[in-house]
């Protein structure tokens, strides 16, 4: 048993024998967690607008899963599906198969984290079409790993000083309609946007040369950026066009965030490739990537894997989602929780000057806060001091974008209709502070 320790006293330690590289939002340790609410070493009890970035959309220590994953070490931890393959791997890639959009036989294997989901989905792509070029966004986020650092948009912290980055990796401007690239308006723009894409084969580089497309279908890190209606359709057709792989991130709009199972599922879209991780094993390191069968097949055998990808114990957990999902019809809660979250910002909005967008898909919601609305100066230090105020206040927020100046929810779908509404109301009562200090 561990002795009872502060928060403080704790810190000292994670100084001492922690680097500094690793961020911390808040100062706080926690010693449980239930459902949308957590306790930090002292006692003190907050509602969980994180979920562990996007990972607890079941809830901190589902019941299921912890039932599930007890049951799975006692009869075996891990023998490395390379060496001695197990059930749970099967039948999780066949549920996961039947899950993701797409009329046509598909295949799933496993990794550990959502960087190496896409590492995957990469070279999965460049060994299928015998290409090497890919393209992302603006305000994408894919990883930290060498090629997920090159394809993630954001200088600091993920890629200043970390240089040089993987070579034929292109990127375009993301559908971000608040901050438009191009200075348009949607819908008389026609989905500039989109349209850029063909041009850049002539620019940068040519469509013969390029394996796959990658896109957040809500941009996650970037601040929670729903494209419009169409983007992603259109971008979906000139890869066709072009024999390009479709690859939708949905590391973090994944498993019933925006609320459908897959965000793409809202525009229709049928990628190649679909990487998954975050909420899929609630908590363990599991990652997905599903694709096209033929797609899937193409590497040779041995030219893909990993020592723990696929980890009994994960793919017993995501099982376990698999079933809350469908017991709670928590697609229906993300919608719910949804309309409410943004119904409130927009109250907001209306209220405080520094809120100068609001949007939000399902549970995925967000407010982007500003010096000034017409300017649209971003306000990254309100933004930062808003955490703050609302940690202290028992709630735990994260801000995203590349400017850090925006506020995502990513509470859990489990989330009782009374943690929401205090926890908006704590929200409110530090944007208010916040406004304060501002206007001064």
């Amino acid at each position: 048993m561990l002795a009872r320790q502060t928060n403080q006293g704790l810190f000292k330690e994670r100084q001492k024998y922690i680097p500094r590289g690793p961020f911390n939002v808040t100062p706080l340790f926690v010693s449980e967690a239930k459902g949308a609410t957590l306790k930090d070493v002292e006692g003190k009890r907050y509602i969980d607008f994180t979920g562990g970035i996007g990972v607890e959309n079941v809830g901190h220590c589902a019941e299921e899963v912890v039932s599930a994953v007890k049951d799975q070490a006692e009869k075996y931890i891990h023998t490395c599906f390379h060496v001695v393959m197990y059930e749970p791997y099967l039948a999780l890639a066949k549920k996961l198969n039947e899950a993701t959009p797409g009329d046509f036989e598909k295949k799933s294997m496993f990794a550990n984290s959502g960087a190496e989901a896409v590492e995957n989905a990469i070279k999965i792509a460049r060994y299928y079409t015998k290409r090497d070029a890919v393209i992302c966004f603006e305000d994408a986020f894919h990883g930290r790993t060498l090629l997920t650092m090159s394809l993630t948009s954001k200088i600091k912290p993920y890629k200043f000083g970390f240089g040089p980055f993987a070579p034929e990796v292109y990127r375009i401007p993301y559908a971000y309609c608040y901050r438009c690239p191009f200075k348009e308006e949607y819908p008389s723009c026609n989905l500039r946007c989109a349209e850029h894409l063909k041009e850049v084969f002539h620019t940068y580089v040519p469509a013969e040369n390029i394996a796959a497309l990658i896109v957040e279908p809500v941009l996650g890190e970037g601040g929670f950026v729903i494209p419009p209606k169409g983007f992603l359709p259109r971008l979906k057709e000139i890869c066709e066009e072009n024999d390009i792989l479709f690859i939708a991130d949905e590391i973090q709009t994944g498993f019933g965030r925006t609320g459908k199972m897959f965000a793409v599922e809202h525009s229709n879209i049928e990628p190649d490739i679909i990487t998954t991780a975050k909420s899929l094993a609630a908590g363990l390191p599991l990652s997905g990537i599903t694709g096209r069968a033929e797609i899937m097949d193409a590497p040779h055998v041995g030219g893909l894997g990993g020592t723990f990808g696929g980890n009994p114990l994960a793919c017993r957990a995501a099982l376990a989602v698999f079933d809350i999902f469908e017991k709670k019809d928590l697609l229906s809660r993300a919608q719910r929780i949804g309309e409410k979250v943004l119904q409130k910002f927009k109250e907001m909005q209306e209220k405080y000057s520094l809120i100068g967008d609001v949007r939000g898909l399902g549970a995925m919601a967000a407010m982007e806060l500003v010096k000034n609305r017409k300017t649209k100066e971003p306000a990254k230090e309100e933004t930062n001091l808003l955490v703050k105020k609302c940690y202290e206040k028992g709630l735990i927020l994260i801000s995203a974008g590349t400017y850090d100046n925006i506020t995502r929810t990513l509470m859990p779908l489990v989330i009782t209709d009374g943690e929401l509404e205090e926890g908006l109301s704590i929200l409110e009562e530090g944007l208010e502070e916040v406004e304060k200090v501002k206007q001064k």
